[in-house]
């Protein structure tokens, strides 16, 4: 198919080239995890890149359509979280999913094209249906969350999306309706690349994954009088009975924390000494609530001096809710040109 020199790839594609796209469900408060594993790469990213970081509430409604106001409540939070980390709206555009209805609109015509089979072969799919049990997931909106990822990414003609090595069968399906839209109606979208990004260890305070469903988190909105006795409680190597009995750093659940937040030449020391039993479990996370105090109250004044502004996260939303939607519009009316609509 023929295209018009307006709808060729190469305005657009060459402006993206260093463009990221990213995104956070609303569901829940934010924790240490989400800071290694996510908001850390996003405020690195920032600096380098043109990078679009929205909050995915319409992806949290594909399971949590039940509770829609819970994730309404959550977004405000979940952009002070993201600016409290160091997500500066000078540096990338951070804006709301659903305020953006050109997602919509491409999400359609993007579902036209796709194949059911290709949904249905998604591992995630039937993962999480076996998993989520409390929930009916046999919706389409669950069934059709990678069409609605790849309009995620593809309307901002995004060269990268930083994911886990999980999240890589759902960035090969959206490369493969990007090319099955580019085969159908000519060369318009770039094909998204995968940015894999490293997710350090990071486990909750009982050794399981750091969740909030299970009350073993170490959250970014609290301060340390409360982090204090969590840490102080923590779990750390269950075969270190006495404090003369030597540990394993390698299995014990408080070592990963210094992994993130201890200098390399104490972290030597702290493992030396586990492994020698000349450093007790008490020691170790006094040294560890010092460095975590100290991590956090950077945060903790960005906090505070967000919370003398409480407008704030409501017009940073509106202003990268403008910058996004020019892009997102401009792709859209260049789809719809192609399709003939």
């Amino acid at each position: 198919m023929s295209q018009s020199p307006s709808e060729t790839p190469s305005a657009l594609t060459l402006a993206a080239s260093r463009r990221v796209v990213s995104g956070m469900r609303p569901t829940g408060e934010l924790h240490l995890g989400h800071y290694f594993g996510v908001l850390k790469n996003w405020v690195a990213m920032q600096e380098s890149m043109e990078a679009f970081f929205f909050v995915a509430d319409w992806h949290a409604l594909t399971s949590e359509y039940e509770n829609p106001l819970a994730i309404r409540e959550f977004v405000p939070s979940l952009v002070e979280d993201w600016l409290v980390a160091g997500l500066d709206p000078e540096r990338c555009v951070i804006f709301q999913q659903s305020r953006i209805k050109e997602h919509a609109e491409l999400h359609l015509l993007l579902s036209m094209v796709t194949p059911v089979s290709w949904l249905e072969r998604c591992p995630t799919y039937k993962e999480m249906q076996q998993q989520i049990v409390s929930r009916d997931l046999s919706t389409y909106g669950f069934l059709g969350y990678p069409v609605l990822m790849a309009t995620d990414i593809i309307i901002y003609k995004a060269r990268w999306v930083p994911v886990g090595q999980d999240q890589l069968p759902h960035m090969e399906l959206a490369r493969e309706i990007t090319r099955r839209f580019n085969h159908l109606y000519g060369e318009f979208f770039p094909e998204p690349e995968a940015r894999l990004t490293e997710t350090p260890k990071c486990p909750g305070l009982d050794g399981r994954k750091m969740s909030k469903s299970y009350n073993n988190g170490i959250f970014l909105r609290e301060d340390m009088e409360t982090i204090t006795p969590k840490i102080r409680g923590m779990l750390t190597d269950t075969a270190r009975m006495r404090r003369h009995d030597p540990g394993n750093p390698e299995v014990c659940n408080l070592f990963p924390y210094h992994e993130l937040l201890t200098e390399a030449s104490v972290q030597a020391e702290i493992r030396a000494g586990c492994l020698k039993a000349s450093l007790g479990c008490v020691d170790c996370k006094k040294i560890l609530l010092a460095n975590l105090g100290a991590f956090l109250a950077p945060l903790q004044e960005r906090r505070a001096a967000l919370q003398t502004r409480p407008d704030r996260v409501r017009e940073v939303l509106e202003a990268g809710n403008a910058r996004a939607r020019a892009v997102a519009r401009e792709t859209l009316e260049g789809a719809r040109r192609l399709i003939g609509f």
